[in-house]
């Protein structure tokens, strides 16, 4: 096992806080905005704007990145994590600022509205019509409507996963490619990584439960599609893929097998597993030259499949 210097001096901050599940959702979301503080300085990006968009019975917030360049550029629709219960737009703008400037794409950051004020579907709802948005205004955003990726962290990994089955299934926007990072793909746990690292690194099971009782309203929607994407019956004709993982990450596995599953459907795919890095690392204040090095290699991938498609 490789645990460097970082992951262990970060881990033992989180052990000296409260843990998670000892607070609210709304306390919860509190110490996660406080943690936002340690952050260095992020990287400039050409033109970032907000947007509001309306939704089912309600809006949601949009920010856009735009990288230096004349364009129209390909549309990164992401989605952050936070186990549909914490995380924000701020929680993911370091990571969309690289990811804009590494991939030459404009991103549109998409916040979706949270549980458990907004149960399982309303959160795979929103994110649809973010992806619905983007489309419509591709030009816009000085974007190209044949280069739209979706892409996200941990619950928008697996939220990203979802929508280009939606898209398949309602003939919605064609998209180009999707980017999971550690992803949360299935929201039930009878994986090895859980047993291997489902305590002390993180992301524990009584936390990843937490997240999960709070998301759905029955413990059986575990099973549906739309809430675990790797539930889904064909993984056929769906769009090229990078899946990130990390080692030390209670759900590493669930990544790699959602990854297997669109290889043994004829889908192209790309699998890093990063060594001695943990659940959260895109986002979390100490990994900032990890966070760097993953929207690189998001960059390299965009860039070869972009220029390979048709």
């Amino acid at each position: 096992m490789t645990f460097n210097s970082i992951t262990k001096q970060f881990l033992d901050m989180l052990s000296a806080g409260p843990s998670i599940t000892s607070l609210s959702p709304v306390e919860a979301r509190a110490a996660i905005d406080a943690m936002l503080e340690l952050r260095s300085e992020p990287e400039a990006v050409s033109r970032i704007e907000g947007q509001t968009i309306q939704v089912d019975n309600g809006e949601i917030n949009l920010r856009i990145y735009t990288p230096e360049g004349t364009g129209p550029f390909p549309l990164f629709v992401y989605y952050h994590g936070g186990g549909y219960v914490i995380g924000n737009l701020e929680f993911v703008d370091h990571g969309c600022r690289s990811i804009a400037n590494a991939g030459n794409c404009v991103v549109v950051s998409a916040e979706y509205r949270k549980s458990p004020e907004y149960k399982f579907p309303i959160p795979v709802e929103d994110c649809y019509k973010a992806l619905e948005w983007v489309h419509a205004n591709a030009a816009q955003l000085n974007g190209d409507a044949s280069k739209i990726i979706v892409g996200g962290d941990s619950a928008g990994g697996n939220l990203s996963a979802v929508m280009t089955q939606l898209t398949k299934e309602r003939q919605g926007p064609s998209i180009a490619a999707q980017v999971l990072l550690y992803p949360g793909s299935d929201l039930n746990l009878g994986y090895q990584s859980v047993q291997e690292y489902g305590e002390g690194y993180g992301l524990d099971v009584e936390l990843i439960n937490w997240f999960v009782d709070h998301y759905l309203n029955h413990p059986s929607e575990r099973d549906h599609k739309y809430a675990s994407s790797i539930m889904a019956e064909d993984f056929s004709n769906l769009p090229q893929a990078l899946v990130i993982t990390a080692q030390l990450d209670p759900i590493r596995d669930q990544g790699k097998a959602y990854a297997d599953r669109l290889q043994e459907a004829g889908v192209p795919v790309q699998y890093i597993c990063m060594e001695g890095h943990i659940h959260g690392y895109f986002s979390y204040p100490p990994f900032g030259e990890s966070m760097k090095n993953t929207a690189k290699e998001i960059g390299i991938f965009l860039n070869h499949v972009l220029a390979t498609s048709v």
